[in-house]
C-alpha cells in the first residue's frame, strides 16, 4: 500500500537506528535525503540500495507535488534528515502535510532525536517543556525572548556552535544571570558533552572554550 514513512536517524553513533527503521528503509521504492551524501554514508553501511533523492529546505516546496503524485500512483516513500526525526527543524513538515491532505497513509517510526535525551539529562524539570527549535537570527529574536522570559515550562533550543555565546548572553539578559542552564553538545558521540549550571557559569565557560559539533540548550523555566 502507497504511504509515506518518516524515518529517524542516528544523531552519531550509527547503532542508535532501530532494526525496524531499517527494514523500511530496504523496503519503500524510494528514499528522501535532506543531504544525498551524508545518508548515502549511512545507507552504504546498512547496504541498503534503496534510490534516494534530495529533499531540503531550498528545494522542497517544488517537490512536493510531484513526491504526492508518485505516492497516490502506488509506490511508498520514506523521508530522512541528516540526523535524528525529520521535521523537527528539518525538512519533512511540507510532505507530510501535502499528503495528509491528500489522504495518503502517513506513518512516523519511533526513534533518535536530539532534544529528548538533552532534556532528560539535563537535571530539569522534564514533567513540562516547551521545544523552540532555533531561535531567530535577527528579525523577532528580541521579541521572542522577550516572551519568554515569562516562559514557566523548561525551554528546549537547537542552536550552531558560532552562535552558542551570543545565545548565551541573551539568556542573561531577558532570563537572568542566575537562570540553570544546560548544555548538550555531540550527543552519542565520542566527544559527547553536557555541561550545566547558570546562564553565567555557562557563558563563561563557552566565552573560553569555543564549542564545535551540534548543540542542544535546556533552560529552566521562570519560578
Amino acid at each position: 500500500m502507497s504511504k509515506l514513512y518518516l524515518v529517524p536517524t542516528p544523531i552519531g553513533n550509527l547503532e542508535d537506528i532501530t532494526l525496524r527503521a531499517i527494514r523500511v528503509l530496504k523496503e519503500v521504492d524510494f528514499i528522501l535525503a535532506e543531504d544525498t551524501r551524508t545518508s548515502g554514508k549511512l545507507l552504504k553501511h546498512f547496504e541498503i540500495e534503496t534510490p534516494m533523492h534530495s529533499h531540503h529546505m531550498h528545494n522542497e516546496h517544488k517537490s512536493v507535488e510531484g513526491i504526492v503524485k508518485r505516492i497516490q500512483a502506488g509506490e511508498t516513500c520514506a523521508v530522512i534528515s541528516d540526523a535524528g526525526t525529520p521535521a523537527i527543524s528539518d525538512p519533512g513538515f511540507l510532505v507530510t502535510r501535502a499528503c495528509v491532505a491528500n489522504n495518503i497513509a502517513v506513518e512516523c517510526l519511533p526513534g533518535a532525536t536530539a532534544f529528548v535525551p538533552a532534556l532528560v539529562n539535563s537535571g530539569l524539570p522534564n514533567d513540562k517543556f516547551v521545544f523552540e527549535g532555533f531561535l531567530p537570527v535577527k528579525k523577532g529574536r528580541q521579541t521572542r525572548l522577550q516572551l519568554l522570559a515569562e516562559e514557566s515550562r523548561t525551554m528546549i533550543f537547537y542552536e550552531s556552535p558560532h552562535k552558542l555565546v551570543k545565545t548565551l548572553g541573551n539568556f542573561v539578559e531577558y532570563f537572568g544571570a542566575d537562570r540553570q542552564v544546560s548544555v548538550s553538545r555531540e550527543l552519542t558521540k565520542m566527544f559527547e558533552e553536557t555541561i550545566r549550571g547558570t546562564a553565567t557559569e555557562v557563558l563563561v565557560h563557552y566565552t573560553s572554550k569555543p564549542p564545535k559539533g551540534e548543540i542542544v540548550v535546556v533552560v529552566e523555566g521562570k519560578k
